[in-house]
């Protein structure tokens, strides 16, 4: 690769770290060419973009852009993957499901919507996270709830509360 093909890398990389906020860099050395392959096709289901790129590409890509990427300059030691997806816990998913049969890919760090998340501890944690659209949906359902209360309280005959508003608007007449 000559400087011209390295710098347009750089530039490559630079882009997709400004356009996805949500990136892992996972160490998946010693995978075979068909375990290799299998972590690829189960990254292309899950929507998540795999690169392995080598660490001092990456830390010029690093360098190169806005965003300050200096807490992961440690972690680019050995052979370092890139992979980058929309939802926060896809990568993390995928990690986890492949290593159900396999002691590798091993999460070196995350950044994660203005946050770094360093080491492979955080994986479980990671793998759980709720995408924005469940949040919401959760802020509804949780919204919707004491309005349901009401409601079917209202509507029931035997309870209290429908039998004092009731009583309140016979006493009226």
């Amino acid at each position: 690769m000559n400087k011209k093909e390295k710098n347009e890398l750089i530039d490559v990389l630079n882009n997709m770290l400004d356009e996805n906020k949500n990136f892992y860099l996972a160490d998946i050395a010693g995978l075979t060419a068909e375990e290799s392959s299998s972590l690829r096709r189960l990254c292309y289901k899950q929507n998540v973009t795999i690169q392995v790129v080598k660490n001092t590409l990456i830390k010029k890509a690093f360098d190169k852009n806005s965003a300050d990427f200096s807490q992961l300059d440690d972690i680019l030691k050995g052979n370092t993957s890139l992979m980058f997806a929309d939802e926060a816990k896809a990568p993390a998913s995928v990690i986890k499901t492949f290593r159900k049969k396999s002691d590798k890919p091993i999460l070196k760090a995350a950044h994660i919507e203005e946050e770094f998340y360093i080491g492979d501890n955080n994986l479980s944690m990671l793998s759980e996270l709720k995408s924005k659209n469940e949040l919401i949906g959760d802020i509804i359902t949780l919204l919707q709830s004491p309005a349901k209360n009401v409601i079917s309280s209202l509507q029931s005959s035997s309870n209290k509360l429908s039998g004092i508003v009731k009583a309140l608007s016979e006493k009226k007449e």
